[in-house]
């Protein structure tokens, strides 16, 4: 496949999920920064938007609205990918929902929209993808969880469980799928300023936060994409089944 997309192209095929914006955009940009193809699973329409930016000469990337509470929608969106490649190299699990609420009020649809998108996705689309990647021989899956799995937080009821559960289900992925040469691990951040993260964590509750990581700031959505590089190139092949909390310091109180 490379040759068909310049001669810098490095060959491989990424999914990125939540690539509209935040942390999944970061990622595919900085994919693309090095050559890698991307397909963007969004349900919002400006992935379009961010796919015809990325998309040049020696890189393909494109767009497909993804629906992922909807488990027929994600097997089609997978299947389009592999029938235009043939192939998927790497997968990054990064759109995430999150409703607060104490744990009295929280609304049962919230529940199920959370996990739903949060941990259901996942799983589905890692057991499609790493069906081509045991065909390759090879593959990586990156999930982008949250220190909120690793940590109580107030309001985040759905939220915590299914973080929570996401790093769990990697590391079975992680157990199951080592000896097809396929490596899968979390990554867990702390409060990243994404365009969402910065309203949410603007004035005092941000400074009141702050306060509470030992590094004295947030994360920057870069910082994230590149943390994601670095474990799906082969210098992190003998990796897998890790969570990676970058939080500058604020879980291991």
């Amino acid at each position: 496949m490379g040759s068909d997309y310049g001669k810098e192209n490095s060959g491989k095929v990424a999914i990125i999920t939540g690539a509209a914006q935040g942390i999944g955009k970061a990622i595919s940009e900085k994919f693309v920064k090095e050559k890698i193809n991307v397909f963007l699973f969004d349900l919002k329409e400006d992935v379009f938007k961010i796919a015809k930016k990325l998309n040049n000469i020696d890189v393909f990337a494109k767009a497909i609205k993804t629906d992922l509470t909807d488990k027929q929608n994600i097997k089609e969106a997978v299947l389009s990918v592999l029938n235009t490649t043939g192939k998927i190299d790497i997968l990054v699990n990064c759109a995430g929902v999150v409703f607060l609420d104490n744990v009295e009020d929280l609304k049962e649809e919230e529940w199920d929209i959370t996990i739903a998108v949060n941990l259901k996705a996942p799983f589905i689309l890692s057991q499609e993808v790493s069906k081509s990647m045991i065909a390759n021989k090879g593959g990586k899956i990156i999930n982008i969880a949250s220190q909120a799995g690793v940590i109580a937080l107030e309001k985040h009821a759905a939220y915590c469980a299914s973080k929570a559960g996401l790093i769990g289900l990697t590391k079975v992925f992680a157990i199951e799928l080592a000896k097809f040469n396929i490596q899968v691990n979390a990554i867990s951040p702390t409060v990243i300023l994404t365009e969402l993260g910065k309203k949410a964590w603007a004035g005092k509750r941000g400074e009141e936060m702050i306060k509470k990581i030992p590094a004295g700031r947030f994360g920057y959505p870069e910082e994230i994409a590149s943390a994601v590089y670095y474990l799906i190139s082969k210098d992190a092949d003998l990796i897998t089944g890790e969570n990676l909390i970058i939080d500058g310091g604020y879980t291991i109180q």
